[in-house]
């Protein structure tokens, strides 16, 4: 969940001496005209201990500065993004495409930002070795010459404002305001991810611009007013690749073989801002750790974040459960060392079930032949942001849903299918194809939304109807 600009992935995309770049995927076309990319796996080489702590230093700096800034009738469809995990588990990535004819981009997929940006083809810094937009080969871009910079813990990003077409998983909006960056921090951005699309509230958005999914609900194009995520998991998995099988995001339905159960709702605590929900328990080994009262306890539920950041006497009292935890210093500042040996149990409930956060998900990473760094963290948020920051970390545990109508997170168990795809070598990972749109809206920059959160009328926000054109999805 970025305040300005959504990039904590950035801390992780940031942290580049993790990602062996290859080469840019080639285009081919298959017998049936439909285009495809393949996407190189490339085995990661281990972290030195210098790395690890640089990684956790710009992750910690990175959400800080996130959370810390100040805020400024047709046809309906469902589709599906299939997700690609970078970095073991460091982000998760889908695919869109932008302008005319199409081009496809990879995107980090961040439910704690509202603004989509991409590398501008113009870069003249930071943007080596990744694809980038040419607004000029793109006859429907409209460069709006308002400009855009935003800074991070670590790094920063300029460039314009503009509209063009944006396409994915078979959806089309038309006039999609985003930014295209020609300066950019290095190391911010890694092959093969050019950007990142936030999929939070407008009243976020530092364009002011109806956020991609926000235009597509408002005109209608899904059969359900939601989006939902599943995760997977390859942290401390021996052989994983710097690219695997990511898991899924799917846009106007849930997908019921990736869960059992019920899903449970909870409603936001501030509908139209960041996908913020309370924390009524916290459990460490079985007891129950300290957490604050009213704002102290809201946590925004963020796919753009990896780890779990909290206020610091909160994340002291998680740790003060596991026997033989101490502060980290330097580098690891903010960070717990805990011993390896331990199984550490965590659960959270936001009202209603306990949700458990698995033991491989909370060993970040070992850093000694008996210490290990803990997933959370110690966090401070702005007076306007949330207090507690649940990123993959959490999701992976769970099959996540984001409801527009009424506002709330939804979280159901897992089903045996969806658990299976953990940590597996032999999974494909998925590739961006060219296909049909199903729904097409058009957007504009205006807020659409009356300050109870209720959908405005908006003539802008209309289905424009059957339209033949391309869209980039993944496919395994």
């Amino acid at each position: 969940m970025l305040s300005t600009y959504p990039l904590c992935i950035a801390v992780l995309l940031s942290i580049s001496t993790d990602v062996i770049a290859a080469p840019q995927p080639k285009a081919r076309t298959t017998g049936t005209g439909v285009m495809s990319m393949d996407l190189k796996r490339r085995a990661m080489p281990p972290k030195t201990l210098e790395e690890k702590a640089l990684w956790a230093k710009s992750h910690r700096e990175l959400l800080h500065t996130k959370y810390g800034r100040a805020l400024p009738g047709g046809k309906r469809s469902t589709g599906t993004n299939l997700l690609v995990n970078q970095g073991t588990d460091s982000s998760f990535y889908g695919s869109l495409a932008i302008g005319t004819p199409a081009v496809s981009y990879n995107v980090i997929l961040d439910t704690g930002s509202a603004d989509m940006w991409i590398a501008d083809s113009s870069c003249i810094t930071g943007c080596d070795s990744i694809p980038t937009f040419a607004t000029a080969d793109s006859s429907s871009y409209t460069n709006t010459s308002e400009s855009f910079s935003i800074t991070y813990g670590s790094g920063a990003a300029a460039g314009v404002l503009g509209s063009d077409t944006v396409q994915m998983a078979g959806f089309s909006v038309s006039n999609q305001v985003f930014a295209v960056c020609d300066q950019v921090s290095s190391g911010l951005l890694s092959d093969p991810v050019s950007g990142l699309l936030g999929l939070a509230w407008q009243s976020i958005a530092s364009s002011g611009a109806t956020p991609f999914w926000e235009a597509l609900v408002a005109g209608g194009a899904w059969d359900s007013a939601l989006m939902a995520f599943h995760l997977t998991r390859y942290l401390n998995v021996n052989g994983a690749a710097q690219l695997e099988n990511g898991g899924s995001f799917t846009m106007g339905a849930v997908n019921s073989s990736l869960f059992t159960g019920d899903i449970e709702y909870i409603s936001l605590v501030d509908s139209g801002s960041y996908w913020m929900i309370p924390i009524t328990s916290l459990t460490v080994q079985g007891s129950t750790a300290t957490i604050g009262s009213g704002s102290a306890a809201y946590a925004a539920i963020d796919t753009g974040t990896t780890l779990v950041g909290g206020p610091s006497d909160q994340i002291a009292s998680v740790y003060s459960l596991i026997p033989g935890a101490t502060a980290g210093t330097g580098s690891y500042e903010g960070y717990y060392l805990y011993p390896c040996d331990t199984t550490v149990n965590v659960t959270v409930s936001f009202g209603g079930k306990s949700w458990s956060i698995s033991n491989d998900d909370f060993l970040l990473q070992q850093i000694s032949k008996t210490e290990c760094i803990g997933a959370f963290f110690d966090f401070t948020g702005g007076n306007s942001g949330p207090a507690w920051i649940f990123g993959d970390t959490f999701l992976k545990n769970v099959y996540s849903v984001f409801r527009y109508n009424t506002p709330a997170v939804g979280f159901a168990e897992l089903s045996t299918v969806a658990s299976a795809m953990n940590g597996n070598l032999e999974a494909k990972v998925p590739t961006a194809t060219i296909g049909s749109v199903a729904a097409a809206v058009s957007a504009t920059g205006t807020n659409n939304r009356n300050s109870d959160g209720a959908l405005r009328s908006s003539p802008s926000l209309a289905i424009l109807g059957a339209i033949v054109a391309t869209v980039v999805f993944f496919a395994s």
